[in-house]
């Protein structure tokens, strides 16, 4: 069964529609308190939204909705102000969740961590403990570090030197809990945690010392945020250190030291004692940087696709606007005020994309604006500023175009330098292209399997089969286009497959085969539908290795 991101097309209309008939309850029972029958639909509702999102196992959003079910399930008919708390909670939440679930209608990509602000806020209103930015990292935790050899202490000597360690360690963390001077306050609790795990090493208190100071290594090296967590978390690990300073053998909560582990992860910096942990616990980079949380927290706040859609609509009749008035400028044909509407018309799409978020778009037109107010009758533009502010307006409108589209973070358009905005605009439009080949390749995929499945419904009349290897070979010749040569390879071996033993045999092959190719080409199928083609992305070569392995059992040679 396939579950995810990659499952969520096929209950996107009913899920959207089952939350907004909850959302639209929800509203009318916080209008009509007494209304109980307003509250009960919302919370069916709920209950078959978290139902769809468990059975797709989209773990991230599955997890929201039941903090948002339990919350709206404990608030009582006839609630009072005091209850608005979580009614707005709820409300908040299930707007992140539609605007998640958008992100990964289109992006094909899951982050869960995106989620957890939304769903502590929950946790919290119903009086719960938050849950760590860890939730949903991996790590086994009994890994065992090399030994150290260090030189013998006085126990005495010891305690007190840890003491004073430990004292380093809490103006430090001082000054970062109050963000004074963070990167010295940072600085200062990795020295004392590395002299803490000098003088406490081969010990229990010993080990949360290195991971500690490999943790706040990489905080000061990633230049993280300095999230409320984060600094509950090194306040956590200053508890610690008073325990362990007069029992080097205390054991470290585990919860601790997965959070800890986390850091590293997530900064994925070359410290020496980061680089130390990473090695030892086989730390992968996380598939996300702290900055895009951050982003991604911000966007999921912000107005969703529908509003987003309006607003690049309107912005698009002013883009037009502005190329008609550039296209008669060009032709000597402008009217009277035709400078002075366009000086106008450049600074009020300036302002309005700084406000969407589209800064790098607004200032490429405000750099434009300086040099269009030197324009008149008297002193017409160059052909060559004219040919700059035009490609000025193409990068800009790609901008926009990327506003209808959705979230999908594979079509991005980069950020242009001033002057640069024709070869910003060339690069984007090859990311369009290659979009488009991607959705014909994976379009290609599906074709293929449904008259697979038409062959084997009507025992083998091959007639279904007429066009599947030209479309796999279309495919193919759109993957070379991606620059993915294996995945290409891979494609074109089922299609000789299909030509030689399906088309062109005299029998139809095993059931155990047609299982085999089924195996490649849905492993190939989610491969694309992923966007690792587009992206490139060397994390999702095991999918090709199990296509790989399935091409191989249908007896076609296949690069190893």
């Amino acid at each position: 069964m396939v579950t995810g991101a990659t499952s969520l097309g096929m209950v996107r209309d009913e899920l959207f529609a089952t939350m907004g008939e909850a959302e639209q309850s929800l509203e009318h029972f916080i209008l009509d308190r007494n209304n109980g029958s307003l509250l009960q639909q919302a919370v069916e509702g709920l209950q078959q939204v978290r139902g769809t999102l468990a059975l797709i196992e989209l773990t991230g959003a599955e997890l929201l909705a039941q903090e948002i079910l339990q919350l709206a399930t404990d608030i009582p008919v006839g609630a009072g102000e005091e209850r608005d708390g979580q009614l707005a909670a709820v409300s908040n939440a299930l707007y992140v969740l539609g605007r998640y679930l958008e992100s990964v209608d289109a992006s094909r990509q899951e982050m869960p961590e995106v989620l957890l602000p939304a769903i502590n806020t929950l946790r919290m209103s119903s009086g719960q403990a938050p849950l760590p930015e860890s939730f949903f990292f991996s790590v086994r935790l009994d890994q065992a570090r090399p030994p150290v050899t260090v030189a013998e202490r006085d126990p005495a000597a010891r305690a007190t030197e840890a003491r004073r360690l430990r004292q380093m360690y809490q103006v430090g963390l001082l000054g970062f809990i109050r963000e004074e001077n963070l990167q010295a306050s940072l600085k200062l609790m990795a020295r004392a945690l590395g002299r803490l795990d000098q003088l406490l090493a081969n010990t229990p208190g010993g080990r949360l010392c290195w991971v500690g100071a490999a943790a706040v290594e990489a905080q000061t090296d990633g230049q993280l945020l300095p999230r409320r967590s984060r600094k509950q978390m090194f306040s956590r690990l200053d508890r610690e250190l008073r325990q362990l300073i007069g029992n080097p053998g205390h054991e470290a909560p585990r919860g601790l030291l997965k959070e800890l582990l986390y850091i590293v992860a997530l900064a994925d910096t070359s410290g020496p004692a980061a680089s130390e942990v990473r090695g030892v616990f086989s730390l992968s980079p996380l598939p996300f940087t702290d900055h895009l949380l951050e982003e991604e927290y911000q966007r999921l706040a912000g107005p969703g696709q529908a509003v987003m859609r309006s607003l690049s609509s309107a912005i698009r009749e002013e883009l037009t606007s502005l190329k008609d008035l550039l296209d008669l400028i060009e032709r000597g044909a402008a009217p009277a005020d035709g400078f002075s509407s366009l000086h106008s018309l450049l600074g009020k799409l300036a302002k309005t994309l700084g406000m969407v978020g589209l800064s790098s778009a607004a200032n490429t037109l405000q750099v434009q604006l300086s040099t269009v107010s030197g324009w008149s009758h008297e002193q017409p533009p160059a052909p060559l500023q004219l040919q700059k502010l035009a490609d000025a307006v193409l990068y800009v409108e790609s901008m926009v175009a990327n506003l209808e589209r959705g979230e999908r973070r594979d079509a991005r358009p980069q950020e242009a330098l001033p002057g640069l905005e024709g070869e910003a605009f060339a690069n984007h439009q090859l990311t369009e292209a290659r979009i488009v080949v991607l959705d014909e390749a994976a379009a290609g995929l599906a074709l293929a399997k449904r008259a697979i499945t038409a062959y084997l419904e009507s025992s083998g009349e091959r007639l279904h089969l007429a066009n599947v290897p030209f479309s796999l070979q279309a495919v193919r010749g759109g993957l070379w286009f991606l620059e993915q040569p294996r995945a290409a390879e891979l494609i074109g071996a089922c299609a000789d497959y299909i030509q030689k033993q399906m088309v062109e045999g005299a029998q139809m092959p095993s059931e155990q085969m047609l299982e085999t190719l089924a195996d490649a080409l849905t492993s190939l199928e989610y491969y694309l539908e992923g966007g690792a083609a587009l992206r490139h992305d060397q994390s999702r070569s095991s999918v090709l290795d199990l296509a790989a392995e399935s091409v191989r059992a249908l007896g076609m040679p296949v690069a190893a």
